[in-house]
């Protein structure tokens, strides 16, 4: 029988399976959401080591493949109140002079093409309705609880183990604690830190106050269109789009790191900045201008993860597959995660727990298998697709280049549905990413495993 912890430190004890998520980000509370969306419902404690679930960042983009689980939460609905919109178009430019090289449409494609919406949304109000819906549908939330480690064992629950000495027993745990993840060390019994990619990101946002106090009407055109805008140039790239209803702008400035090693961020130098796009379009330097500040982090991924889980424990997200950013899928992919585990772990519990521990905790660790086989292809080829989207993005000006531009060109011309040696023009690669019902494939899936089981 597991033990539940309440917000107040009373215990209730319980049937049916309790799940301790490590971590209150996107993909943890996606998580949270799906076990509790349960039939019946699961039990739930989130740990955040935070004392505070402060709901900061900036920019996100929530792409079909993650707004087609999120509207099964019955979510889409909240997260357009809290700000997010349907992006309009995908737009981009080169960097010398803003020339639209072309302009993918989103907003009158993606539920035809892909079944559900492209969704743009400030990370922090994002974060703030998952964590209201999961506390709304009964998962526990713990603040300033800090998991110093993870007691396996076979033959009875998982206990974790609390940096102010409290002790959580639960059957299942879930490592969603993010790019230096101390639920990756206890699963794969050694350190294993991220690596660095080469590449750092600056950035900013704006009000739009100030980008109107501009006075320059290829600003002002800009601001009005609900466009992904990227700018392509020799090593580096630049994003920027609405947020908040139009009332403040996402501003991120790809560079070569120049960070020291070690060092994940740093508050950036505007001139260093601005000096690292200097040539570029001139629309584009008025926006830097207007920034006051800027954040300037590493980037950070690592090789192919050979071992996800571990008995009763998993890993969802950045725990087990962090990504460069250039697809919009790192957060995408820690929402299907979350919600794959929650509905692996609500067919199991419908399908009969065992109540001989052992040989709970031995099928636990068969379904978490099935889990990993689920995920790990489908999140290799999205960090290999990222890679091969900086390769594009960052062409120096050449043979290469133009070719680059004369095939994008094209593109509308096919209507977006044939080849392209660029995967963001690919109409497979693009099929495969954001039209894949990751769902209806886990419910098959699961079916089949179960009936492996039993034979």
């Amino acid at each position: 029988m597991a033990t539940e912890r309440s917000e107040t430190g009373k215990s209730s004890n319980t049937n049916g399976l309790h799940v301790a998520i490590i971590g209150a980000g996107i993909g943890g509370l996606a998580c949270a959401i799906a076990c509790r969306r349960a039939n019946p419902p699961l039990q739930v404690t989130v740990l955040e080591r935070t004392p505070e679930i402060l709901t900061i960042g900036a920019g996100i983009h929530i792409p079909p493949n993650a707004c087609r689980v999120l509207t099964r939460f019955g979510l889409l609905e909240k997260l357009k109140q809290a700000g997010g919109y349907q992006v309009q178009d995908f737009t981009l430019r080169r960097y010398e002079n803003g020339q639209v090289l072309v302009e993918k449409p989103l907003k009158d494609r993606m539920e035809t093409e892909y079944g559900a919406q492209w969704i743009a949304i400030h990370r922090g109000d994002y974060q703030n309705v998952l964590l209201k819906e999961a506390r709304a549908v009964g998962a526990v939330v713990l603040t300033s609880a800090d998991v110093t480690g993870v007691n396996l064992a076979s033959d009875r629950a998982q206990t974790l183990l609390l940096k102010d000495g409290r002790r959580i027993s639960a059957d299942v745990v879930i490592g969603a604690d993010g790019l230096w993840s101390l639920t990756r060390e206890i699963v794969l019994g050694r350190p294993f830190p991220p690596t660095e990619t080469g590449d750092l990101a600056y950035r900013g946002t704006f009000t739009r106050a100030q980008l109107k106090g501009l006075k320059n009407e290829r600003v002002d055109k800009l601001l009005e269109q609900s466009n992904i805008q990227v700018w392509l140039g020799p090593g580096r790239h630049a994003v920027f789009y609405p947020l908040r209803n139009h009332t403040e702008y996402n501003l991120v400035l790809i560079a070569a790191d120049d960070l020291p090693t070690g060092v994940r961020t740093s508050q950036g130098s505007l001139e260093e900045m601005a000096a690292n796009f200097e040539g570029w379009d001139p629309i584009l330097n008025e926006i830097i201008s207007c920034l006051k500040t800027a954040l300037k982090w590493k980037l950070l991924h690592f090789k192919e993860l050979d071992q996800w889980t571990k008995g009763a424990v998993a890993l969802l997200g950045d725990a087990s597959h962090p990504t460069l950013p250039y697809q919009g899928q790192g957060a995408a992919m820690a929402v299907e995660d979350g919600a794959i585990l929650g509905l692996l772990l609500e067919k199991f519990q419908s399908a009969g727990i065992p109540s001989n521990q052992a040989e709970k905790n031995e099928k636990l660790e068969s379904l978490f298998r099935l889990y990993e086989g689920l995920r790990k292809k489908r999140t290799e080829v999205n960090v290999a697709g990222a890679v091969h989207t900086r390769h594009y993005y960052h062409l120096a000006d050449g043979p290469e280049q133009e070719a680059r531009d004369e095939e994008l060109a094209g593109l509308p011309g096919g209507r977006w549905k044939g080849l392209c040696s660029f995967n963001w023009g690919d109409a497979e690669y693009q099929q495969s990413l954001l039209g894949f019902d990751v769902l209806a494939d886990t419910e098959k899936r699961f079916d089949e495993w179960l009936g492996d089981m039993q034979e």
